[in-house]
């Protein structure tokens, strides 16, 4: 009797498996579809004048005078800030002093010489000092221009920085002087991506700035030399010239490597790899592979294997096994 009822009970699990074997599963199914797929580069770009200079201080020392012409136009060689030369200034008049020191010893000197009391040698000696000053004398006097910081174009002043009475360094960047078209961005591509990139191709650019407009670049130029350290390259983009963006904004940009117009397209949560998972006409779901192109992140190109017809699961289901039942439930869009 007890065999029995073990026998009953084994019957029953399998009887209950097969039940819930044959019962099918609810999935949500998509269809292919008809449309453009674009192969893109990802990167960030900053937006820079293409004419455009930083200027620095090449000495260190205060400032003393600083023109307020944030945004203005200025000429070439329009003096926008002076250093303080106080001790710049004291070398220059002691050189000035022991120039005319040597210039007096230099003459009492060819007088003796003249008379033949002091030696050729002697005289040689005198003259070599004040060619000796008059070089220090020149350097010094060339030397003071470094205290007048000078535009070094025409153009705006994008932007200034610094106070009178603080110290600036050579490197500190007080003004920033250029023209503010035509504009450009200047993006860093990952070196495994940089192959796939070259000029007059199309770039898609988002900036937080305007979120609802639709910017367009093109890549002008590629930089030879990558950066080892980073291990990305160098690339500019032309921008149109009415452009909304302005000067340091920072924007993220899709590069188009390569486009296709009306291909066959299916939702990339319904890929695991190259493998979709379709509902047959009797209603079970099978496993099919496909040959794919161009992969995004919300759609994957077919290139085989599917047509528009085909009920696709969606998003993959890996715990359906070939031919087993299910109730596919048309998705939203689909």
């Amino acid at each position: 009797m007890r065999r029995l009822a073990l026998i009953a009970v084994l019957a029953g699990l399998a009887g209950a498996a097969l039940l819930a074997w044959q019962r099918p599963v609810e999935v949500t199914i998509a269809h292919p579809y008809r449309g453009d797929a674009a192969e893109v580069v990802y990167a960030t770009a900053v937006v820079e004048p293409v004419h455009w200079a930083k200027v620095t201080p090449v000495v260190r020392e205060r400032l003393v005078s600083l023109c307020d012409c944030e945004g203005e136009w200025v000429e070439e060689g329009r003096e926008l800030a002076v250093l303080d030369s106080g001790d710049a200034r004291a070398t220059l008049k002691e050189l000035e002093a022991r120039q005319e020191l040597a210039t007096s010893e230099r003459e009492r000197a060819f007088e003796l010489l003249e008379r033949r009391v002091i030696s050729q040698h002697t005289y040689d000696r005198a003259q070599s000092q004040l060619v000796q000053i008059n070089a220090l004398l020149a350097a010094q006097r060339e030397r003071l221009n470094d205290y007048r910081i000078l535009a070094p174009m025409t153009g705006m002043v994008l932007r200034q920085d610094g106070a009178i009475g603080e110290v600036a360094a050579p490197g500190d960047i007080l003004f920033w002087i250029g023209q503010p078209r035509p504009l450009r961005l200047v993006a860093e591509v990952n070196e495994e991506d940089i192959p796939k990139v070259s000029t007059d191709q199309r770039a898609l650019v988002r900036a937080d700035a305007f979120p609802d407009q639709e910017l367009e670049a093109a890549v002008q130029r590629i930089t030879p030399k990558g950066d080892p350290v980073l291990k990305n390259y160098r690339v500019y983009l032309s921008l149109p010239d009415e452009t909304p963006l302005r000067i340091g904004m920072t924007v993220e940009l899709n590069i188009i490597t390569r486009e296709v117009r009306d291909t066959l397209l299916i939702p990339a949560a319904a890929l695991d790899k190259d493998t979709v998972l379709i509902v047959a006409e009797d209603g079970r779901a099978e496993r099919r592979w496909l040959k794919t192109g161009i992969r995004g992140t919300r759609a994957v190109e077919v290139l085989e294997g599917l047509d528009e017809d085909t009920k696709l699961v969606t998003p993959y289901r890996s715990d359906i096994k070939d031919g087993q039942r299910v109730a596919a439930t048309e998705g939203a869009g689909s």
